[in-house]
């Protein structure tokens, strides 16, 4: 059991596990979807689809996917590994989709079936395939440290993010990140006598990078970037104002150093939710006094009032369409009767986060010992004492 334990390698850059053979050495690999960085639900499943029978999505490592018509002649299905066409030489890659699901994915990157140049499955993966894959896979991570090496000896202001070999061990990719133009011709050159192979270099974001590495977010969750986000849209501070975020720039940063891409994902519902919040530029005047707005919550369109300017003790809550009521009596030199006419002062529903970082707080609460216990001969005594105080006897 130890030694078949041993032998299971998890590769979640490429969604698969690697099985092997401790007595013959022959390396398995098989598909493995819930690793997978970007992975589709094919909830189309065995649904006929004759025009796109011979088309399969592929992926590599990371987010690197492609489209690919089979000319084998061979039965291919999900999760079988197969040999593919590339530019020089051939790759190794992992089917992740067939059938009608293919034609909805090729919709949403894009891609016109009429016009579009798919490249051939050759055939699916043998033992030395595999194997072969296995060994330019072994070669990545030292490949990078070097790569990293060079590239700061030559002084090139870049990092070198990822490596990704071809499945035929005869070119690799390398993700680099770099703020603004990097002439990277020498250091091509370099590479190529360094490591005997044909090189091809590709920019990336910060986010990207985060994207290809992976990981888990504060939220607790797989990273958005590593999931299903594969067009980055700017964002900016003004989204965390309009959610009435804090600006720290710690809690707003992501892993990759940018803002957090979920920093957009409310920002229409809150923009929708203002428009019906009136401008409060003045304090509201009634007939005891002017209140002060302190607190606005936002999707419920609730505004809370205080008559102390800056204090939280009294607050008094309104519609927004009370709130704009009140505003047009004041324009037209009206007051209308005092806040505290209300039944009850009501407090806003927002919670404080304080104090809930106590490593106490999820321990049970001590009950209180009676019956036999020492406490409940002593509660005895105590009520004896009191009553004998009661009818004026002495305590002592």
């Amino acid at each position: 059991m130890n030694n078949e334990k041993e032998s299971i390698q998890y590769d979640c850059f490429r969604g698969c596990t690697v099985t092997t053979d401790v007595t013959t050495g022959e390396q398995e690999c098989h598909y493995r979807r819930g690793c997978c960085k970007l992975r589709d639900y094919d909830y189309l499943k065995g649904v006929p689809q004759e025009r796109y029978k011979d088309l399969y999505e592929v992926r590599f490592k990371n987010t690197r996917k492609g489209f690919y018509v089979n000319a084998s002649g061979q039965s291919v299905k999900q999760g079988d590994l197969v040999v593919v066409e590339a530019v020089t030489g051939h790759d190794l890659g992992i089917v992740t989709l067939e059938g009608a699901m293919v034609a909805r994915q090729m919709k949403c990157k894009g891609v016109d079936v009429e016009t579009a140049e798919f490249k051939k499955i050759y055939r699916k993966a043998r033992s030395f395939d595999i194997a072969k894959w296995q060994e330019a896979i072994a070669r990545e991570h030292e490949t990078m440290i070097k790569a990293r090496r060079i590239a700061t000896e030559m002084g090139l202001e870049m990092k070198i993010g990822d490596v990704e070999f071809q499945g035929d061990g005869t070119k690799a990719i390398f993700y680099y990140i770099a703020d603004g133009r990097v002439d990277f011709r020498q250091l091509i050159k370099v590479f190529a006598e360094e490591f005997r192979i044909r090189i091809e270099m590709k920019q990336i974001g910060a986010r990207q990078e985060a994207g290809l590495i992976g990981g888990l977010g504060v939220c607790g969750r797989e990273l958005c970037c590593a999931n299903y986000i594969t067009n980055f849209q700017s964002i900016t501070t003004g989204a965390a104002r309009v959610q009435d975020l804090s600006l720290n720039p710690q809690k707003l940063a992501g892993q990759c150093g940018k803002l957090k891409c979920c920093l957009n994902y409310e920002v229409a519902t809150y923009q929708d939710a203002q428009s019906r919040i009136p401008r409060v530029n003045e304090p509201l005047e009634f007939e005891d006094g002017l209140a002060y707005l302190v607190k606005t919550d936002v999707l419920r369109g609730m505004m809370f009032f205080s008559y102390d300017k800056g204090s939280m003790a009294d607050l008094y809550a309104l519609t927004a369409a009370e709130v704009q009521e009140v505003i047009k009596m004041n324009r037209n030199g009206l007051k209308p009767e005092s806040l505290r006419s209300e039944p009850e002062v009501t407090a806003p529903d927002f919670i404080s986060a304080v104090g809930d970082d106590s490593i106490t707080r999820f321990d049970k609460p001590k009950g209180k010992k009676g019956g036999k216990g020492r406490g409940g001969r002593n509660k005895g005594r105590g009520g004896n004492k009191s009553k004998q105080k009661e009818n004026g006897g002495d305590a002592s």
